[in-house]
């Protein structure tokens, strides 16, 4: 049985943060949440309603209109964003342990998102101040220059997976931008959200810039996205959801940004390094427990070298450590909550009638309790299965044959989604080529999922619409304005003037 470990200092209740104070819903409702391991309530949260959103956005909307936050110099905003990176860096520990015990992510892993998320601020603290814009001259006659203007109330919508290094990743371009934000967090996985409000406060955010309220999607993310004044929504999350969103802003033609649900494939030629493929083929799809949009949950393999793969990957498979998330020692902890443990277990099952059964199938031996499910592999999975074409997120990888470079692409593109690819082979023209030939908005060669802050992060088709990362999501949270200067004077066509006439 896996041991509970329950951090120290737990909160009492998880309220809500609008204009500065922390504050429970107008209705007084609330939500139970769960440690993933026990499965037993540890803290109940406050569910916002409708009302609720309508005060954080009154929050936002005012300190957007008459606070300083839009209108202060780059350079002041990235002094206080730094000192949000600071302040992240300094309780990295305590961040990883809260995580940890929310949703059942291994203490190491969760470390490392702690440390993603402050580097998150510190790169767009860098970006305002070294960001230039466009100026376009017609020599002697004109100057045209790009004014960047923040759009105003950003509504931030995040996941339960990763939740504190995904808030930061939408957080920090929103603020570094000059908008004000609302931020909804994923129900299952409130905890961590809750440390933003003295984060930003000790910072010196100004009230109102940041607000969050909790709740569940169908209410208070609903809310949200249908507000007024909220131009612009940033979601995180599964498809169907994603399609939901997408209908609800079109009546206001607000701004989107949407990532969402993701079936990679991974593509392993016979001429790849086979032990790096292998190494990188299983972080890619069990780190995380599984449950990550880019992991790599089809691996397609080269048949000379197939049976070879699936033999050495299932054997590792059966060594991962699976156990109490807060044990430097576990490398797959417990998934997030029953309600999702049910579905990936659905699935596993599933496969057991769809592939030939590898590794895994079940819950591991000596943990009866929690949301625990032991790293599966089938391999032999044929394009058409369930198990090859639905997202499962969650520690459950489909290995098939291939044995051309077109079946290959084929089975690479033969999925609704197209978030991420990855690729592994020696010959670099078909690296490239084949690489360009995938569709997907990001794809790795030799490599797993390694990802510069520079880069754009989006997929195609039924992984989202939009890109962020780098510049491209300044460009998502600002309007650029373009404004034109005549210099000397201009000639203009004179209407109402009658022949004659000066």
């Amino acid at each position: 049985m896996a041991k509970h470990y329950i951090p120290e200092n737990l909160p009492s209740r998880i309220q809500h943060y609008i204009g500065g104070e922390l504050v429970d819903s107008v209705s007084g409702k609330t939500f139970d949440v769960l440690d993933p391991v026990s499965n037993q309530t540890y803290v109940t949260a406050a569910a916002g309603q409708a009302e609720d959103v309508d005060r954080a956005v009154a929050a936002a909307r005012k300190a957007f209109t008459e606070g300083p936050w839009p209108g202060m110099l780059p350079r002041a905003r990235a002094r206080i964003l730094n000192r949000i990176a600071d302040a992240v860096e300094a309780q990295d520990a305590r961040l990883a342990e809260l995580e940890t015990f929310d949703t059942g992510l291994p203490i190491t892993q969760a470390l490392g998102q702690a440390q993603r998320a402050a580097e998150n601020f510190r790169f767009f603290a860098d970006l305002i101040v070294a960001e230039a814009d466009d100026t376009y001259r017609v020599p002697g006659r004109q100057v045209n220059y790009v004014h960047r203007k923040p759009v105003g109330v950003a509504g931030l919508i995040t996941p339960w997976n990763t939740p504190f290094m995904l808030e930061s990743w939408k957080l920090a371009p929103a603020l570094a931008s000059g908008c004000t934000v609302v931020l909804k967090p994923a129900e299952f996985t409130p905890l961590s959200a809750s440390l933003w409000a003295e984060i930003f406060r000790d910072a010196g955010l100004p009230d109102g810039v940041f607000n969050l309220v909790n709740g569940f999607g169908e209410e208070a993310g609903d809310a949200l996205v249908k507000h007024p004044d909220v131009p612009l929504i940033s979601f995180t999350g599964e498809s169907a959801t994603g399609q939901t969103i997408f209908r609800n802003c079109a009546a206001g033609l607000k701004g989107m940004s949407m990532e969402l649900g993701g079936k990679s494939p991974a593509i392993v030629f016979a001429d790849a390094d086979l032990g790096a493929a292998i190494d990188s083929t299983l972080f890619g799809v069990f780190s995380l427990n599984g449950e990550r949009c880019t992991a790599g949950s089809r691996i397609l393999v080269e048949r000379p070298v197939y049976e070879e793969f699936c033999t050495r990957y299932a054997e590792r498979t059966r060594n991962i450590v699976v156990g109490d998330p807060h044990d430097p020692a576990t490398e797959v902890g417990a998934l997030v909550h029953p309600e999702h443990y049910e579905k990936v277990m659905s699935y596993v099952e599933l496969g057991k009638s769809e592939g030939r059964l590898l590794a895994g199938g079940g819950r591991p031996s000596g943990l009866d309790t929690g949301n625990y499910v032991a790293p599966t592999v089938f391999a032999d999975v044929a394009a058409d299965a369930r198990i090859f074409q639905e997202e499962i997120f969650g520690p459950v990888v489909a290995i098939t044959p291939f044995d051309t470079e077109q079946e290959a692409l084929s089975l690479a593109n033969g999925v609704k989604y197209g978030l991420a690819a990855y690729l592994w082979t020696s010959d670099l023209n078909r690296a490239h080529t084949f690489a360009q030939s995938v569709e997907a908005g990001m794809v790795w060669l030799n490599s797993h999922n390694v990802r510069d802050l520079r880069t754009p992060f989006g997929g195609v088709k039924a992984s989202g619409l939009g890109h962020e990362g780098g510049y491209r999501s300044i460009d998502f949270y600002t309007h650029q304005q373009a404004i034109h200067v005549t210099l000397g004077a201009v000639h203009t066509t004179r209407f109402g003037v009658q022949k004659g006439q000066s």
